[in-house]
């Protein structure tokens, strides 16, 4: 089966831009207060129910990942470019790094205590968003947590430029409250929501949400 065309789009487009990424993006320490403290209380969250590792969805140069090993959590990162993971081998190589699509994860059923997906589905056209809420759910041990943050608002976008390289990915700006009917139709249950407005770094309105997979019964 032909791989849909928007991972090939942002494969190549992150594998252009991948160095200028590193460059640009700030680091962990780098984040506002309020990022900085979701993640650390999703870290806190799986670390204290220690049902298995965190998959680092989207990870780029492994920044997350490191962050959230840090913490005291055992953490892992998949990122679609090759460039990304090659980039974060290197710098983090006592971390496990691997390429692969949120749309068909490599992971087994319920290994997981924790997804986050951090920055990392706004390139995912919406009617395929399902399919990667379901792979989180799927993953995700019982009891097992979500962090999902990414930019809200009703538009696509199709730039250009990215870190100041030609790109050809595009972007899907939801509604917060459909990313959480697109969650909980995938089984998930939000538990937590961050709203933020522009600022910053940040030029657009920007949120994160928590999320379950149920205990089993």
């Amino acid at each position: 089966m032909a791989e849909p065309s928007f991972l090939t789009a942002v494969r190549e487009s992150y594998d252009t831009v991948a160095a200028d990424y590193v460059e640009r993006v700030p680091s962990p320490a780098e984040m506002d207060p309020l990022s900085r403290a979701m993640l650390a209380g999703f870290a806190e969250l799986v670390r204290t129910a220690g049902l298995g590792p965190i998959a680092d969805l989207g990870c780029g140069p492994g920044r997350l990942t490191a962050h959230l090993a840090g913490l005291g959590v055992s953490a892992f990162g998949v990122d679609l470019s090759p460039k990304m993971v090659g980039l974060a081998r290197h710098a983090y190589p006592d971390l496990r790094f691997t390429e692969g699509s949120m749309t068909a994860l490599e992971t087994g059923d319920d290994e997981l205590g924790g997804v986050l997906a951090w920055y990392s589905t706004h390139h995912t056209p919406p009617q395929y968003l399902p399919t990667v809420f379901a792979e989180f759910h799927r993953t995700l041990a019982p009891g097992g947590h979500l962090l999902w943050g990414d930019y809200v608002g009703d538009e696509r976008l199709r730039p250009r430029q990215g870190y100041g390289r030609p790109v050809s990915y595009e972007s899907y700006l939801l509604p917060l409250d459909r990313v959480v009917e697109l969650l909980d139709q995938a089984g998930l249950v939000v538990t937590a929501r961050l709203e933020q407005e522009p600022g910053g770094r940040a030029n657009r309105p920007h949120a994160c949400l928590v999320a379950r997979k149920p205990a089993s019964p």
